[in-house]
């Protein structure tokens, strides 16, 4: 069977090139934001869901929070394991499959890492996973894109240039995604991959969470936390609790 977009991209070196310039100081301006508004104890368990090379879990750690790191991709949890100590672990694991069960005081899903999967019933069962590794009074931050925002500026072709590499990105809507495609050529060989990820908007995650037995309990716009806007927001930021508790 044929990997899934996520799976061959995000293990791909070239994923680490591209985007290489990814903010450190927003990502941990973002977590000192929300440790603000969240308060947690300094006895706090912390999953970090998708965390790829494990910036946010580094971070969140080094706050001195014990955090597991969980991604599907090899090579970045390979990568990130090099930074684990007493406190620190990170996991080649699916988010769709439950990690730990009632362990967790906070679950984090950050920079857009959901709405990779085809169809709906995948997303609720990686929902209901993350609310089973949460504790009766635990919570779940998830931040994702304002898919609303990013269509209204679509850049449909745009040429970036990292370390000598001429990456051609091209962005399109198409059956409810948002796709990038990627190519670009590298030592004579042509490259190319894809990003899709659900045009999901506000309603969408009301009835995603609601299937999954999760409820929202506050909404933001961006990594200060203001509130949502439609048309004027970043991002679309949740946090919600477990429907049961």
């Amino acid at each position: 069977m044929p990997k899934k977009w996520f799976q061959n991209w995000f293990n791909s070196p070239y994923y680490h090139i591209l985007y290489k310039k990814r903010d450190d100081e927003e990502a941990e301006l973002f977590i000192d934001n929300l440790c603000s508004f969240l308060k947690p104890k300094q006895d706090a368990r912390m999953l970090d869901i998708a965390c790829g090379r494990g910036r946010h879990a580094i971070y969140l750690n080094k706050k001195g929070f014990e955090v597991a790191g969980i991604d599907l991709s090899y090579s970045s949890i390979k990568f990130a394991q090099q930074f684990e100590n007493k406190n620190l672990h990170f996991f080649v694991h699916d988010m769709r499959q439950p990690f730990y069960i009632n362990y967790f005081d906070y679950a984090f899903n950050m920079f857009t890492s959901f709405g990779y999967f085809e169809t709906d019933k995948d997303h609720i069962k990686a929902l209901k996973s993350f609310k089973k590794a949460l504790k009766k009074d635990g919570l779940l931050v998830l931040d994702y894109m304002n898919s609303q925002r990013i269509i209204n500026h679509l850049v449909s072709r745009e040429v970036k240039e990292v370390d000598d590499i001429q990456f051609n990105i091209s962005r399109q809507v198409s059956n409810g995604k948002i796709v990038k495609s990627i190519c670009f050529e590298h030592r004579n060989k042509d490259y190319a991959f894809k990003e899709e990820v659900k045009d999901y908007k506000q309603a969408d995650f009301e009835r995603l969470f609601e299937a999954a037995g999760l409820q929202i309990k506050n909404t933001f716009g961006d990594y200060q936390l203001n509130p949502f806007d439609l048309n004027q927001s970043d991002r679309l930021i949740f946090i919600c609790t477990k429907k049961d508790a």
